[in-house]
């Protein structure tokens, strides 16, 4: 069921994504060489805490963290271990908190140290492809015109785009509809509309395949040829002034 939310709930999303936003900056900055997805788990928990917020991941159909750490391979939904971050690593983090009972999910890759100029572009592409298709929430258009735009962009690059996972409404829960798929399905879907608030966040391998599995620890989603990956995303939402991006 599609939800409309009110101006004065966009707001409270704005002061709740304004946090998570900052509170995901902090986190990019100590993913540094010898650092582990653990302790930034633990500074996400903390952070969120301080904010007066709750983690809206934690225990949420069983997973046991505040934050998805992804490693290289890892796609989305990677659990925080004691692997240190090591020079050229991509780690993706992604954030979810509730505040004031409205819930908002950022995330970002960020790559450890010196990173080389093919994952530098895979970073560069995905965040790209997540301005983009931001660029195409117009009240009246559609959803499906957010995957056709990514997919257009990333096309040449030869990267394959996960098909498996897509964005989501956000708002009164963690997930709901409607389904944001990063391609296009080859017809028009739901329209936009005043009060609409997403979650699009395109997932990028740069091997050229888009298929995933699951890892042996039932959670972590990996490329399924175990090519890089990249991982993007923001909340906004749709008014008659313009997106909102509520987590910048």
């Amino acid at each position: 069921m599609l939800d409309k939310k009110t101006p004065e709930e966009i707001q409270i999303l704005r002061e709740g994504g304004k946090i998570l936003g900052q509170i995901l900056r902090q986190l990019a900055e100590d993913v540094t060489v010898g650092n582990t997805g653990k302790n930034l788990n633990a500074k996400a928990e903390e952070l969120i805490k301080q904010a007066g917020a709750m983690p809206s991941f934690k225990n949420y159909q069983g997973f046991p963290d505040a934050l998805c750490v992804s490693i290289n391979e890892a796609v989305v939904h990677g659990i925080p271990n004691d692997r240190p971050f090591v020079e050229g690593d991509l780690v993706g983090i992604d954030i979810g908190i509730k505040y004031k009972g409205l819930y908002t999910d950022t995330a970002m890759t960020v790559g450890v140290g010196k990173i080389d100029k093919k994952a530098q572009q895979l970073l560069e592409v995905t965040k790209k492809s997540l301005d983009i298709a931001i660029d195409q929430l117009k009240i009246g258009a559609y959803i499906s015109d957010i995957g056709q735009a990514i997919e257009k962009y990333v096309k040449p690059y030869g990267y394959g785009i996960v098909r498996d996972l897509a964005g989501h409404g956000v708002g009164r829960q963690v997930h709901e509809d409607p389904s944001i798929p990063n391609y296009y399905l080859g017809k028009k879907s739901v329209k936009i509309y005043d009060g609409m608030v997403i979650a699009i966040e395109p997932m990028l391998i740069m091997g050229g395949d888009w298929r995933i599995k699951t890892a042996s620890n039932k959670w972590d989603v990996i490329s399924k040829d175990g090519s890089l990956t990249a991982h993007f995303e923001h909340s906004i939402a749709i008014t008659e002034n313009g997106p909102i991006i509520l987590t910048e």
